[in-house]
């Protein structure tokens, strides 16, 4: 992950929080930090999140691969990023454990939470600190984390560390490749014939892989190429369609896929709406 920075003034950080940054939840949050305010060594993307009906903020590939895989559990409910912790507390907590707080030109600077996630779990809300493992090497780096998790730690809020290592590259590229399909212009209706269509091919196809039998399915209907792909895509971004992330789609056979139970469906769309 490329190294984050940003310095801010005190005329800056009142302008901030009288636009609202780090205040509100799902759409009308505002992030602390965005994509233009700080300088990276890696890259930044912002991105559309379906469950926040949002644009995200993030400031490095392993921030957006955790973020995917934040979007892909089915039970959060939001998601904000660069989430801004209270100044007044972490200057306490930074007193009372001896450690300096980030300060810039006599100025206290506020930290961040790179993910406040909120759940339908039992501990519905818990923070995230994405760092690259080389990052623990800095003993200034381990420091600043000392004052985040304590800083949770105090809130009742459960705390995490993510790195690359948690992360296995083949999960990423499944999620990403997914997540591009996710379309709420198509009708559950629509989506439900698919599914019918799909199933009745993937049971009488067991041995086939999935790019095989959408070959096939395009031949047999007259569609374009790659138009039966894009639509078990879609299923699978939906959650019609299951199948094991640890593996990589383009080996997925059809007896890989399982599909959603109509009830199970019906109580999702009585979820979300």
């Amino acid at each position: 992950m490329g190294k984050k920075q940003y310095w801010n003034s005190e005329v800056k950080n009142r302008r901030w929080i009288k636009e609202g940054r780090g205040q509100g939840t799902g759409a009308d949050y505002k992030p602390w930090l965005t994509v233009r305010d700080v300088a990276s060594e890696g890259r930044s993307h912002r991105v559309f999140g379906h469950i926040s009906q949002r644009t995200h903020h993030l400031l490095s590939d392993l921030e957006l691969a955790t973020f995917l895989l934040l979007q892909w559990r089915s039970t959060t409910i939001d998601i904000r990023e660069q989430f801004p912790l209270d100044r007044a507390v972490t200057l306490d907590i930074s007193k009372r454990l001896g450690i300096e707080h980030p300060n810039h030109h006599g100025v206290e600077q506020y930290m961040s939470s790179d993910f406040v996630v909120d759940t339908e779990e039992k501990d519905r809300r818990f923070a995230i600190q994405v760092k690259a493992t080389e990052a623990f090497s800095d003993s200034r780096t381990i420091e600043k984390l000392e004052i985040e998790s304590q800083y949770w730690r105090e809130k009742g809020v459960p705390f995490f560390w993510v790195t690359e290592n948690q992360i296995p590259p083949i999960v990423f590229e499944n999620i990403n490749l997914l997540y591009n399909h996710i379309d709420y212009d198509t009708g559950q209706n629509d989506l439900l014939v698919q599914l019918d269509v799909f199933s009745k091919h993937i049971r009488q196809s067991e041995n086939l892989r999935v790019k095989e039998l959408c070959m096939k399915l395009d031949a047999s209907y007259d569609h374009e190429p790659g138009e039966a792909l894009y639509q078990i895509k879609r299923l699978l971004a939906h959650r019609y369609f299951h199948f094991d992330i640890t593996k990589p789609f383009t080996e997925l056979r059809c007896s890989d896929i399982t599909a959603e139970t109509f009830n199970a469906l019906q109580e999702g769309w009585r979820v979300s709406s």
